[in-house]
Protein backbone atom coordinates (compact mmCIF):
# COMPACT_ATOMS: atom_id res chain seq x y z
CA UNK A 1 0.00 0.00 0.00
CA UNK A 2 1.37 3.17 -1.05
CA UNK A 3 1.10 6.40 1.28
CA UNK A 4 2.10 9.46 -1.15
CA UNK A 5 1.69 12.28 1.37
CA UNK A 6 3.50 10.43 3.99
CA UNK A 7 6.73 11.68 6.07
CA UNK A 8 8.76 8.94 4.80
CA UNK A 9 8.28 10.17 1.55
CA UNK A 10 9.01 13.37 2.13
CA UNK A 11 12.36 14.89 1.30
CA UNK A 12 14.84 16.02 3.81
CA UNK A 13 16.99 17.50 1.85
CA UNK A 14 17.25 21.48 2.70
CA UNK A 15 20.09 22.51 0.38
CA UNK A 16 18.32 25.22 -1.90
CA UNK A 17 17.89 24.09 -5.64
CA UNK A 18 20.30 25.09 -8.27
CA UNK A 19 19.52 28.16 -9.73
CA UNK A 20 18.91 28.19 -13.71
CA UNK A 21 22.01 28.12 -15.93
CA UNK A 22 20.28 29.72 -18.56
CA UNK A 23 20.77 32.99 -19.36
CA UNK A 24 17.63 35.13 -18.34
CA UNK A 25 15.91 37.03 -21.38
CA UNK A 26 15.44 40.56 -19.63
CA UNK A 27 19.65 40.52 -19.36
CA UNK A 28 19.65 40.00 -23.25
CA UNK A 29 17.49 42.47 -23.69
CA UNK A 30 19.13 44.76 -21.33
CA UNK A 31 22.57 43.98 -23.32
CA UNK A 32 20.88 44.95 -26.79
CA UNK A 33 19.44 47.95 -25.57
CA UNK A 34 22.97 49.12 -24.41
CA UNK A 35 24.34 47.73 -27.79
CA UNK A 36 21.87 50.44 -29.44
CA UNK A 37 22.99 52.86 -26.86
CA UNK A 38 26.43 52.91 -27.42
CA UNK A 39 25.88 53.21 -31.62
CA UNK A 40 24.25 56.14 -30.70
CA UNK A 41 26.56 57.15 -28.31
CA UNK A 42 29.16 57.67 -30.65
CA UNK A 43 26.89 59.01 -33.80
CA UNK A 44 26.15 61.78 -30.74
CA UNK A 45 29.75 62.31 -30.29
CA UNK A 46 30.33 63.13 -33.99
CA UNK A 47 27.33 64.76 -35.33
CA UNK A 48 26.07 68.06 -33.35
CA UNK A 49 22.82 67.73 -35.31
CA UNK A 50 21.94 64.47 -34.56
CA UNK A 51 22.44 65.01 -31.16
CA UNK A 52 20.60 68.06 -30.86
CA UNK A 53 17.99 66.53 -32.64
CA UNK A 54 18.40 63.23 -30.37
CA UNK A 55 18.30 65.68 -27.35
CA UNK A 56 15.06 67.35 -27.67
CA UNK A 57 13.36 63.98 -28.95
CA UNK A 58 14.07 60.66 -27.78
CA UNK A 59 16.06 62.06 -24.79
CA UNK A 60 13.50 64.31 -23.49
CA UNK A 61 11.18 61.93 -23.58
CA UNK A 62 13.23 59.95 -21.23
CA UNK A 63 14.16 62.76 -19.01
CA UNK A 64 10.41 63.45 -18.70
CA UNK A 65 9.39 60.16 -18.07
CA UNK A 66 11.71 60.03 -15.25
CA UNK A 67 11.50 63.27 -13.57
CA UNK A 68 7.33 62.31 -14.11
CA UNK A 69 7.98 58.65 -11.89
CA UNK A 70 9.78 60.24 -9.35
CA UNK A 71 8.50 63.73 -8.59
CA UNK A 72 5.98 62.44 -6.68
CA UNK A 73 7.77 60.43 -3.72
CA UNK A 74 8.82 62.86 -1.15
CA UNK A 75 12.21 61.99 -0.87
CA UNK A 76 15.36 61.36 -3.35
CA UNK A 77 15.45 58.52 -4.80
CA UNK A 78 18.54 58.22 -6.48
CA UNK A 79 20.28 59.68 -2.96
CA UNK A 80 17.97 56.70 -1.32
CA UNK A 81 19.45 54.30 -3.81
CA UNK A 82 23.22 55.36 -3.38
CA UNK A 83 22.98 55.02 0.53
CA UNK A 84 21.49 51.35 0.32
CA UNK A 85 24.29 50.28 -2.04
CA UNK A 86 26.25 48.75 0.79
CA UNK A 87 22.84 46.76 1.71
CA UNK A 88 23.06 46.05 -2.12
CA UNK A 89 25.87 44.64 -2.42
CA UNK A 90 25.64 42.53 0.86
CA UNK A 91 22.47 40.99 -0.68
CA UNK A 92 23.93 40.64 -4.03
CA UNK A 93 26.74 38.91 -2.96
CA UNK A 94 24.73 36.80 -0.28
CA UNK A 95 22.66 35.28 -3.39
CA UNK A 96 25.88 34.73 -5.45
CA UNK A 97 27.07 31.75 -2.91
CA UNK A 98 23.55 30.84 -2.02
CA UNK A 99 22.44 30.05 -5.32
CA UNK A 100 24.92 30.38 -8.19
CA UNK A 101 28.42 29.19 -7.06
CA UNK A 102 27.12 25.26 -8.18
CA UNK A 103 29.17 25.43 -11.57
CA UNK A 104 31.60 27.57 -13.54
CA UNK A 105 28.35 28.47 -15.74
CA UNK A 106 25.67 29.22 -12.82
CA UNK A 107 28.39 31.47 -11.33
CA UNK A 108 29.17 33.00 -15.49
CA UNK A 109 25.36 34.00 -15.90
CA UNK A 110 25.06 35.40 -12.27
CA UNK A 111 28.00 38.17 -13.19
CA UNK A 112 26.22 38.27 -16.74
CA UNK A 113 23.12 39.63 -15.04
CA UNK A 114 25.03 42.46 -13.03
CA UNK A 115 26.54 43.24 -15.75
CA UNK A 116 23.08 43.29 -17.84
CA UNK A 117 22.41 46.21 -14.83
CA UNK A 118 25.06 47.91 -15.10
CA UNK A 119 24.91 48.39 -18.92
CA UNK A 120 21.25 49.64 -18.13
CA UNK A 121 22.59 52.53 -16.45
CA UNK A 122 25.11 53.26 -19.38
CA UNK A 123 21.63 52.91 -21.70
CA UNK A 124 19.84 55.45 -19.49
CA UNK A 125 22.43 58.25 -19.74
CA UNK A 126 23.41 57.75 -23.43
CA UNK A 127 19.37 57.86 -24.52
CA UNK A 128 18.50 60.42 -21.86
CA UNK A 129 21.44 62.69 -20.98
CA UNK A 130 24.84 62.28 -22.86
CA UNK A 131 23.46 64.02 -25.78
CA UNK A 132 23.48 67.34 -23.89
CA UNK A 133 27.03 67.43 -23.98
CA UNK A 134 27.21 66.54 -27.98
CA UNK A 135 25.00 69.38 -29.05
CA UNK A 136 25.35 72.61 -30.73
CA UNK A 137 27.13 74.95 -27.99
CA UNK A 138 24.14 77.09 -26.09
CA UNK A 139 25.60 80.56 -26.97
CA UNK A 140 25.43 79.43 -30.60
CA UNK A 141 22.16 78.71 -30.14
CA UNK A 142 21.94 81.83 -28.29
CA UNK A 143 23.68 83.66 -30.43
CA UNK A 144 26.26 84.88 -28.34
CA UNK A 145 29.74 86.01 -29.21
CA UNK A 146 32.27 84.33 -26.75
CA UNK A 147 35.45 84.96 -27.05
CA UNK A 148 38.49 85.75 -23.86
CA UNK A 149 37.19 88.95 -22.22
CA UNK A 150 39.29 91.63 -20.94
CA UNK A 151 39.53 93.24 -16.97
CA UNK A 152 37.78 95.82 -18.21
CA UNK A 153 34.67 94.04 -19.43
CA UNK A 154 34.38 91.51 -16.66
CA UNK A 155 34.43 95.20 -14.62
CA UNK A 156 31.98 96.70 -16.44
CA UNK A 157 29.88 93.16 -16.04
CA UNK A 158 30.23 93.22 -12.36
CA UNK A 159 29.01 96.59 -11.95
CA UNK A 160 25.67 95.71 -14.31
CA UNK A 161 25.29 92.56 -11.12
CA UNK A 162 26.10 94.52 -8.05
CA UNK A 163 23.74 97.78 -9.64
CA UNK A 164 20.54 94.91 -9.93
CA UNK A 165 21.93 92.92 -6.66
CA UNK A 166 22.05 96.18 -4.95
CA UNK A 167 18.29 97.83 -6.30
CA UNK A 168 16.86 94.07 -4.74
CA UNK A 169 17.90 94.87 -1.30
CA UNK A 170 15.49 97.07 -0.69
CA UNK A 171 12.96 93.79 -1.16
CA UNK A 172 14.98 91.13 0.31
CA UNK A 173 15.52 90.40 4.29
CA UNK A 174 18.15 89.78 6.16
CA UNK A 175 18.84 87.87 9.11
CA UNK A 176 21.06 88.49 12.50
CA UNK A 177 23.50 86.44 10.88
CA UNK A 178 24.45 88.66 7.66
CA UNK A 179 22.84 86.37 5.62
CA UNK A 180 19.50 87.30 3.36
CA UNK A 181 16.22 85.00 4.20
CA UNK A 182 14.16 83.18 1.67
CA UNK A 183 11.00 84.27 1.76
CA UNK A 184 9.48 80.63 1.50
CA UNK A 185 9.63 77.04 1.84
CA UNK A 186 11.48 75.21 -1.07
CA UNK A 187 7.60 73.98 -2.36
CA UNK A 188 7.25 77.71 -2.81
CA UNK A 189 10.99 78.20 -4.61
CA UNK A 190 10.20 75.51 -6.66
CA UNK A 191 6.81 77.00 -7.65
CA UNK A 192 8.73 80.36 -8.50
CA UNK A 193 11.17 78.51 -10.69
CA UNK A 194 9.11 76.12 -12.88
CA UNK A 195 7.15 79.28 -13.28
CA UNK A 196 10.30 80.98 -14.84
CA UNK A 197 11.00 78.29 -17.06
CA UNK A 198 7.64 78.08 -18.73
CA UNK A 199 7.68 81.79 -19.07
CA UNK A 200 11.07 81.37 -20.71
CA UNK A 201 10.41 78.35 -22.42
CA UNK A 202 8.86 80.44 -25.77
CA UNK A 203 11.87 82.28 -25.89
CA UNK A 204 14.74 79.13 -25.78
CA UNK A 205 12.20 76.20 -27.92
CA UNK A 206 15.68 73.95 -27.09
CA UNK A 207 14.47 73.92 -23.46
CA UNK A 208 12.31 71.51 -23.05
CA UNK A 209 8.46 71.64 -20.66
CA UNK A 210 8.59 69.83 -17.64
CA UNK A 211 7.57 70.41 -14.35
CA UNK A 212 9.58 69.07 -11.87
CA UNK A 213 10.04 68.92 -7.83
CA UNK A 214 13.43 69.60 -6.73
CA UNK A 215 14.49 66.96 -4.06
CA UNK A 216 16.20 68.34 -0.54
CA UNK A 217 19.22 66.02 0.47
CA UNK A 218 19.48 64.44 3.90
CA UNK A 219 22.89 64.11 3.61
CA UNK A 220 23.16 67.58 2.89
CA UNK A 221 26.27 68.32 5.32
CA UNK A 222 28.33 65.39 4.16
CA UNK A 223 27.73 67.42 0.47
CA UNK A 224 29.12 70.16 1.81
CA UNK A 225 32.18 68.55 2.70
CA UNK A 226 32.42 67.17 -1.07
CA UNK A 227 31.79 70.47 -2.19
CA UNK A 228 28.64 69.38 -3.28
CA UNK A 229 25.85 72.40 -3.77
CA UNK A 230 23.18 70.24 -5.89
CA UNK A 231 23.26 67.04 -8.33
CA UNK A 232 21.25 65.52 -11.21
CA UNK A 233 20.47 62.31 -10.93
CA UNK A 234 20.43 60.79 -14.63
CA UNK A 235 18.67 57.45 -13.44
CA UNK A 236 16.16 58.90 -11.69
CA UNK A 237 15.31 61.96 -13.20
CA UNK A 238 15.75 64.07 -9.96
CA UNK A 239 17.02 67.79 -9.62
CA UNK A 240 18.80 67.09 -5.64
CA UNK A 241 19.96 70.58 -4.09
CA UNK A 242 21.97 70.70 -0.52
CA UNK A 243 19.74 72.67 1.44
CA UNK A 244 22.84 72.82 4.06
CA UNK A 245 24.12 76.33 1.94
CA UNK A 246 22.61 79.51 2.84
CA UNK A 247 19.56 80.67 1.56
CA UNK A 248 20.85 82.97 -1.41
CA UNK A 249 22.66 79.85 -3.18
CA UNK A 250 19.29 78.00 -3.39
CA UNK A 251 17.11 79.04 -5.53
CA UNK A 252 20.09 79.41 -8.26
CA UNK A 253 21.57 75.94 -7.85
CA UNK A 254 18.13 74.51 -7.95
CA UNK A 255 17.80 76.21 -11.34
CA UNK A 256 20.84 74.90 -12.30
CA UNK A 257 19.69 71.17 -11.81
CA UNK A 258 16.73 71.70 -13.29
CA UNK A 259 18.65 72.63 -16.64
CA UNK A 260 20.29 69.65 -16.54
CA UNK A 261 16.72 68.01 -16.25
CA UNK A 262 15.66 70.20 -19.65
CA UNK A 263 18.33 68.90 -21.53
CA UNK A 264 21.06 71.41 -20.74
CA UNK A 265 24.20 69.47 -19.95
CA UNK A 266 27.49 71.28 -19.62
CA UNK A 267 28.17 73.06 -16.49
CA UNK A 268 28.68 76.12 -17.77
CA UNK A 269 25.76 76.20 -19.96
CA UNK A 270 23.80 75.40 -16.90
CA UNK A 271 24.75 77.61 -14.61
CA UNK A 272 24.12 80.48 -17.38
CA UNK A 273 20.59 78.80 -18.15
CA UNK A 274 19.95 79.12 -14.46
CA UNK A 275 21.41 82.81 -14.74
CA UNK A 276 18.74 83.63 -17.20
CA UNK A 277 15.69 81.78 -15.64
CA UNK A 278 16.50 83.50 -12.09
CA UNK A 279 16.27 87.21 -13.56
CA UNK A 280 13.63 86.31 -15.71
CA UNK A 281 11.37 85.56 -12.17
CA UNK A 282 8.66 87.54 -11.34
CA UNK A 283 9.75 87.04 -7.28
CA UNK A 284 12.82 89.55 -5.97
CA UNK A 285 14.38 87.02 -4.43
CA UNK A 286 14.92 84.80 -6.97
CA UNK A 287 16.50 87.32 -9.16
CA UNK A 288 18.40 88.32 -6.26
CA UNK A 289 19.82 84.87 -6.02
CA UNK A 290 20.80 84.81 -9.88
CA UNK A 291 22.30 87.72 -10.15
CA UNK A 292 24.39 87.66 -6.97
CA UNK A 293 25.57 83.93 -7.92
CA UNK A 294 26.53 85.92 -11.14
CA UNK A 295 28.55 88.45 -9.50
CA UNK A 296 30.48 85.93 -7.47
CA UNK A 297 31.65 83.82 -10.62
CA UNK A 298 32.36 87.44 -12.66
CA UNK A 299 34.34 89.14 -9.54
CA UNK A 300 36.16 85.87 -8.97
CA UNK A 301 37.69 86.41 -13.02
CA UNK A 302 37.89 89.87 -12.34
CA UNK A 303 40.13 88.99 -8.71
CA UNK A 304 42.76 86.92 -11.03
CA UNK A 305 42.72 89.99 -14.00
CA UNK A 306 43.03 92.77 -12.06
CA UNK A 307 42.41 93.07 -8.15
CA UNK A 308 42.12 97.12 -8.40
CA UNK A 309 39.12 96.80 -10.54
CA UNK A 310 37.68 93.90 -8.15
CA UNK A 311 38.30 96.09 -4.91
CA UNK A 312 36.82 98.97 -7.39
CA UNK A 313 33.96 96.90 -8.64
CA UNK A 314 33.51 95.26 -4.62
CA UNK A 315 33.53 98.74 -3.28
CA UNK A 316 30.34 99.29 -5.49
CA UNK A 317 28.03 96.55 -3.31
CA UNK A 318 25.70 97.82 -0.80
CA UNK A 319 26.49 97.31 3.19
CA UNK A 320 23.83 94.19 3.03
CA UNK A 321 25.55 92.51 0.47
CA UNK A 322 28.74 92.96 1.63
CA UNK A 323 27.97 91.08 4.73
CA UNK A 324 26.13 88.34 3.04
CA UNK A 325 29.63 88.11 0.67
CA UNK A 326 31.39 87.92 4.42
CA UNK A 327 28.98 85.54 6.21
CA UNK A 328 29.28 83.05 3.49
CA UNK A 329 32.97 83.29 3.07
CA UNK A 330 33.17 82.28 7.27
CA UNK A 331 30.59 79.58 7.02
CA UNK A 332 32.56 77.68 4.37
CA UNK A 333 35.86 78.11 5.66
CA UNK A 334 35.07 74.73 7.56
CA UNK A 335 34.58 72.89 4.04
CA UNK A 336 36.93 74.88 2.05
CA UNK A 337 40.60 72.70 2.51
CA UNK A 338 38.55 68.80 2.88
CA UNK A 339 39.96 65.23 1.46
CA UNK A 340 36.34 64.92 0.68
CA UNK A 341 36.13 67.75 -0.99
CA UNK A 342 39.04 67.10 -2.99
CA UNK A 343 38.62 63.60 -4.05
CA UNK A 344 34.91 64.56 -5.14
CA UNK A 345 36.09 67.24 -7.19
CA UNK A 346 38.81 65.16 -8.63
CA UNK A 347 36.23 62.17 -9.89
CA UNK A 348 33.98 65.03 -10.95
CA UNK A 349 36.75 66.41 -13.19
CA UNK A 350 37.24 63.11 -14.50
CA UNK A 351 33.77 62.46 -15.39
CA UNK A 352 33.19 66.38 -16.71
CA UNK A 353 36.34 65.49 -19.12
CA UNK A 354 35.36 62.00 -20.22
CA UNK A 355 32.22 63.89 -21.60
CA UNK A 356 34.09 66.53 -24.17
CA UNK A 357 34.54 69.28 -21.71
CA UNK A 358 37.69 70.88 -19.75
CA UNK A 359 36.49 69.28 -16.64
CA UNK A 360 35.62 71.13 -13.02
CA UNK A 361 36.83 74.32 -14.71
CA UNK A 362 34.21 74.69 -17.12
CA UNK A 363 31.80 75.47 -14.20
CA UNK A 364 33.13 79.17 -14.11
CA UNK A 365 33.52 79.80 -17.92
CA UNK A 366 29.93 80.86 -17.22
CA UNK A 367 31.45 83.74 -16.84
CA UNK A 368 32.45 84.18 -20.55
CA UNK A 369 28.69 83.55 -21.42
CA UNK A 370 27.60 86.48 -19.01
CA UNK A 371 29.59 88.75 -20.59
CA UNK A 372 29.07 88.01 -23.96
CA UNK A 373 25.00 88.37 -23.06
CA UNK A 374 25.69 91.57 -21.58
CA UNK A 375 27.52 93.37 -24.41
CA UNK A 376 24.28 92.04 -26.63
CA UNK A 377 22.22 93.91 -24.31
CA UNK A 378 24.70 97.28 -24.82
Amino acid sequence: MKFPFSRQNKSTDNTPAPHSEKFPLFAIILYGIAAISLILYTVMTYSPAFADLFNQSVSAVVRSALSLLTSWIPFSVGEAMILLLPLGLFLVLRLAVRRYCGSWKASFVYVGILLSVVASLFSVFSLGFAAGYRGTSLDQKLELERAPVSAQELYDTAVILIDNVNDLTEEIGFGGDGFSVMPYSLKGMNRHLNASYRQISPEYPFITHVDSQVKPVLISEVMSHMHITGVYSFFTGEANLNVNFPDYTLPYTAAHEMAHQRGIAREDEANFMAFLVCIASDDPYVRYSGYLNAYEYVASALYRASPDLYYKAAGRLSEAVKGEMSAYNDFYDQYRDTTAGQVSGAINNSYLQSQGTPGTVSYGMVVDLTVAYYKTQE
